[in-house]
């Protein structure tokens, strides 16, 4: 479909999460399964709504290695930290702003979980502008959690979404 991907994802990296971002459009979804598909990734599983694994589709998210996320339950970091203790080889993506909508900043389930578990986190953006898919190496949480979550913030805010005015690029700082 025309993407490049001018960073290659670290293989070396069997257990983390992967944080793909800007995700403002349903497009993101599908392409993101075409380049997981394309570098032989499918054994990055994913976290969705979950509404999306209800019938009468929800099969196909489970079998395209979906996991449901109830949001506003409560205990979901608990949930898939469980899930990383019980597997040794597992990387899950997901979307930091939980939603398509516009956010002002990232929601920081994520963060917590990668520390939590002792997880590297795997960068992905997907810059629709250039057509790319971007990945950053991997770096644990460390101990300024502040520091750590403007520096990713900083990062996904030169990406350029599929729905401009529902991407990141506003949260880019100002020198």
């Amino acid at each position: 479909m025309g993407w490049k991907v001018p960073t290659p994802f670290p293989t070396e990296v069997k257990k983390g999460l992967v944080i793909v971002a800007p995700h403002s459009s349903n497009w993101d979804f599908i392409n993101g399964l075409a380049i997981r598909s394309t570098l032989r990734l499918t054994h990055i599983k994913y976290l969705g709504k979950a509404e999306l694994f209800k019938a009468p589709w929800g099969f196909i998210f489970k079998a395209l290695g979906g996991f449901p996320l109830h949001r506003g339950a409560g205990g979901q970091v608990e949930n898939v930290i469980e899930t990383f203790k019980n597997n040794d080889n597992l990387l899950i993506a997901m979307a930091p702003e939980g939603t398509r909508k516009r956010v002002d900043k990232l929601r920081t389930g994520f963060y917590y979980i990668a520390k939590e578990a002792n997880l590297p986190i795997i960068l992905c953006g997907f810059d629709y502008s250039k057509k790319e898919v971007v990945f950053k190496k991997s770096n644990y949480p460390t101990e300024n959690s502040e520091a750590d979550l403007k520096e990713i913030t900083q990062w996904f805010s030169q990406f350029g979404g599929k729905n401009s005015q529902q991407d990141l690029t506003h949260l880019k700082e100002v020198d």
